[in-house]
C-alpha cells in the first residue's frame, strides 16, 4: 500500500486535495530553507525510523509522533483524522470534503470582527438553508415564489454577516509568520491539515491547531457550498477521466460507501448544512480519532510540553461508530458504458484486499512490473511494440481503510478500438499467470519502489505525512518499514498466486468511454 503509486486523484478528488489558491508563497528565506531540508535530511535515514520516532499519547486520546531533524530551523505539523468520505451518510455525501473547507474559515477569536453580532446571522442563515432544503425536496410541488424569497433572504444575510467576517485570517496569521505549504486534503479514509514553520512558531502552531479542533466556526458556509458545486462541475462532470473513474467505482460497489465520490453527489452538495457538518465534527473531529506528527527542527521534550497545553484540554467524546458495511463478493464481470465527447479509454478494475493483508503487498509490485510507468510490461507491449494504445498506466483506490480495487486505465490509438486493447492487457494477465517473471525483471521493480520509499520520507513534509497516514489507516506507523521487508520477501510464485486469485472475469468492472455518435450505434 505504498501512497502515489496508484490513480487516487487528489484533489485528489480521489485522494487527497488540496485546499486552492487560498495562500501567496511564503518569503523566498523559508522556502530556501524548505530546499535545503530536502537536500540535507537525507544522511539522516541512516538510523533506523523505529528508533528516531518519539510517540506520546494525550489522557484525551490524541497520538503524536515527533522526529528531530535539525538541519534546518523549521518544522512540519500534520494532523490527520479518520474522517472521510466513508464516513459519511446517504444523502449527505461531500460532508467531510466539505468541512475541510470550513476548517480554515476561523473560530470565535479568528476570522472575525464582531463575533457578538456575526453570530446571530449565523444562525439565522442555517434556520433559511433548512427551509430551503425542505422546500426544494418537494419537487414538482415546490413552491417556487417561496424558494425565491428565501434565496433572497439568504443572500441578504450573506452580505450582512460579510461585514463581520474574515474567512482568510487564519491563512494569513499562519502566511505572516512564515508559515509554508499551508493545505488540507481529503479522500475516502481521511483528511489531513499541514503547513511548515520557523522552529520558532511551534506554540502558534498549538494554539492555531487546538482552537480549529475544539470550536470551529463554519463562517461562510453557503457561500463555499456553491464553490463545492462549481467545484464538482469544473472537475468531475467537465473531465473525462475523472467521470469516467467515478462510474467504474459506482459499479463495482453496490454497497460499501467506497462507491461515492470523495466531493459527494451534486444534489447532496447543494442541501448540506451547517448543522450537518457541526454534528460531523463533533462525532469524528475527536482526539482520539486524530494522529498528528511533528517533523523537524524541534526539541522534543519542549514539544510534548506545548501540545499537552494546548490539545490536552480538549474533551475525549466518545468513539465515532464504525463502518460496518461490507461489500459482498462480486459474482460476475460488470460493465458500464460512459458516452463523453472526449477520446475513447477504457478502465478495467478487480477488487482485492488492503493492508495489512500480505496480498495488498504482492498488488504493490504487481503495479509496478504491470503499470510501473514507461517500463513496464504493459506500456512496453501496447504502446511501444503494438503500437494500439497512446497510453497506459495504473489505477488503485478509492481507499485503503477498506478492501479496495487495483486496475488499469489505458488510451487506443486510432483506429485501434478500446476492446482491442482490453484483450491486449488481458492477454499480458494471462502471460504472467502463466510464466514466472524473471529475477532480474523482478528485481528491477522492487528497487524502484525502495526508491520511491526513501524518496517520499527524505522531507520534513514527506515523512510526517506518511507517518500520519499509516497511523491513522493501517493502525501503526511501523507498518512503513514493515512494507518494504515485505516488499522484499516477494517471489516471482506469490505474483502468480495473486494474478490467478484476484485477476479473473467475474472480479472484474470495466468502464469504456465512448463518444456520442459511437453509442448511437
Amino acid at each position: 500500500m505504498v501512497r502515489g503509486r496508484v490513480r487516487q486523484t487528489s484533489h485528489c478528488l480521489e485522494g487527497r486535495e488540496p485546499m486552492g489558491n487560498r495562500l501567496r508563497c511564503a518569503a523566498w528565506r523559508w522556502m530556501i530553507l524548505v530546499i535545503i531540508t530536502l537536500v540535507s535530511a537525507l544522511p539522516a535515514a541512516a538510523q533506523p525510523l523505529e528508533e528516531r520516532v518519539v510517540e506520546h499519547t494525550l489522557k484525551n486520546g490524541m497520538k503524536f509522533l515527533f522526529v528531530e531533524r535539525r538541519v534546518a530551523p523549521i518544522f512540519t505539523g500534520e494532523i490527520v483524522f479518520r474522517a472521510g468520505g466513508v464516513d459519511e451518510q446517504v444523502g449527505a455525501t461531500g460532508l467531510a470534503h466539505m468541512l475541510e473547507h470550513m476548517a480554515f474559515k476561523g473560530t470565535r477569536a479568528i476570522g472575525t470582527r464582531n463575533y457578538r453580532k456575526e453570530k446571530p446571522l449565523l444562525d439565522a442563515m442555517d434556520r433559511v438553508a433548512k427551509d430551503l432544503a425542505r422546500e426544494r425536496a418537494r419537487g414538482s410541488a415546490a413552491d417556487e415564489k417561496r424558494i425565491e424569497a428565501l434565496e433572497r433572504e439568504m443572500k441578504r444575510l450573506q452580505e450582512q454577516a460579510s461585514e463581520y467576517s474574515d474567512g482568510e485570517e487564519f491563512s494569513a496569521i499562519y502566511t505572516r509568520n512564515g508559515g509554508a505549504g499551508l493545505n488540507a486534503g481529503t479522500s475516502k479514509d481521511i483528511t489531513a491539515y499541514h503547513v511548515s514553520l520557523p522552529s520558532n512558531r511551534l506554540e502558534l502552531w498549538a494554539l492555531m491547531e487546538s482552537q480549529r479542533m475544539a470550536e470551529p466556526v463554519l463562517r461562510e458556509f453557503y457561500v463555499e457550498r456553491d464553490v463545492v458545486a462549481e467545484e464538482r462541475r469544473r472537475t468531475y462532470d467537465s473531465s473525462p477521466d475523472r467521470k469516467l473513474y467515478e462510474q467504474l467505482v459506482a459499479t463495482a460497489y453496490t454497497a460499501h460507501p467506497y462507491g461515492v465520490p470523495i466531493i459527494g453527489w451534486m444534489s447532496d452538495i447543494q442541501s448540506l448544512t451547517a448543522d450537518q457538518a457541526r454534528a460531523f465534527h463533533k462525532t469524528y473531529y475527536v482526539p482520539g480519532n486524530a494522529v498528528a506528527a511533528l517533523v523537524g527542527d524541534i526539541d522534543i521534550p519542549q514539544a510534548i510540553r506545548v501540545v499537552e497545553k494546548y490539545f490536552g484540554g480538549i474533551p475525549a467524546g466518545p468513539p465515532p461508530p464504525p463502518v460496518v458495511t461490507v461489500e459482498p463478493p462480486q459474482a460476475g464481470e460488470r460493465r458500464v458504458n460512459v458516452v463523453f465527447d472526449a477520446e475513447p479509454q477504457v478502465m478495467i478494475a478487480y477488487h482485492k484486499p488492503t493492508a495489512p493483508h500480505p496480498d495488498d503487498t504482492a498488488f504493490d509490485v504487481l503495479h509496478g512490473l504491470l503499470a510501473g510507468g514507461r517500463t513496464s510490461r504493459l506500456y512496453t507491449s501496447l504502446v511501444k511494440e503494438k503500437r494500439i494504445a497512446a497510453g497506459v498506466g495504473g489505477l488503485g483506490g478509492p481507499g485503503s481503510r477498506y478492501a479496495n480495487l487495483w486496475g488499469v486505465q489505458a488510451y487506443p490509438l486510432a483506429p485501434h478500438t478500446t476492446g482491442e486493447v482490453e484483450q491486449a492487457i488481458y492477454a499480458e494477465f494471462e502471460r504472467l499467470m502463466r510464466e514466472p517473471v524473471p529475477e532480474r525483471e523482478l528485481q528491477k521493480v522492487k528497487n524502484q519502489l525502495d526508491a520511491d520509499f526513501v524518496r517520499g520520507l527524505s522531507s520534513n513534509r514527506g515523512l510526517a505525512s506518511q507517518l500520519t497516514y499509516y497511523e491513522a489507516v493501517v493502525g501503526d506507523w511501523r507498518y512503513l518499514t514493515r512494507w518494504r521487508e515485505m516488499i522484499a520477501q516477494i517471489t516471482p510464485e506469490d505474483l502468480q498466486r495473486v494474478a490467478r486469485k484476484y485477476l479473473v472475469p467475474e472480479n472484474r468492472t470495466v468502464a469504456t468511454l465512448v463518444r456520442k455518435e459511437s453509442a448511437g450505434q
